[in-house]
């Protein structure tokens, strides 16, 4: 199951509102489960230099199937797979892409960035759950 177009507007609309009420401006990435974009959205004075890391959180979570910060956990220099951070075009391993669900399946993945990785969080988990 893809997402469709109204669940796509319902996770940006939840994910703006938490970026609203804990006062932080967010880009905002949605790409579907194969990672094309469906969506990309910059909050007024939302970081320019951000943009780049909510497409490579979504595009992280999408290529590996768990959240962003999980993937993370590969990407530290002790790892022995450290070296897998320049792969795919480049990887973000820090929170804040997530799989997007409805009815309990995954489908698409939201990064966000722009606030720290505890509010960039925050947002993609208000709007992972259509």
């Amino acid at each position: 199951m893809e997402i469709t177009h109204n669940q796509t507007f319902k996770a940006l609309t939840q994910a703006i509102d938490k970026a609203n009420e804990i006062g932080i401006s967010v880009n905002i990435t949605i790409v579907d489960t194969a990672g094309h974009q469906k969506l990309f959205f910059r909050m007024d004075d939302a970081f320019l230099g951000s943009i780049d890391i909510s497409m490579g959180k979504a595009k992280t979570a999408m290529l590996f199937r768990m959240n962003s910060e999980e993937v993370g956990n590969f990407l530290a220099p002790e790892m022995g797979t450290y070296g897998m951070l320049h792969t795919s075009g480049g990887l973000v391993g820090f929170r804040g892409g997530m799989a997007i669900k409805a009815e309990g399946q995954t489908v698409a993945y939201i990064g966000v960035s722009g606030g720290s990785p505890d509010q960039d969080y925050e947002i993609a988990a208000a709007g992972s759950i259509i």
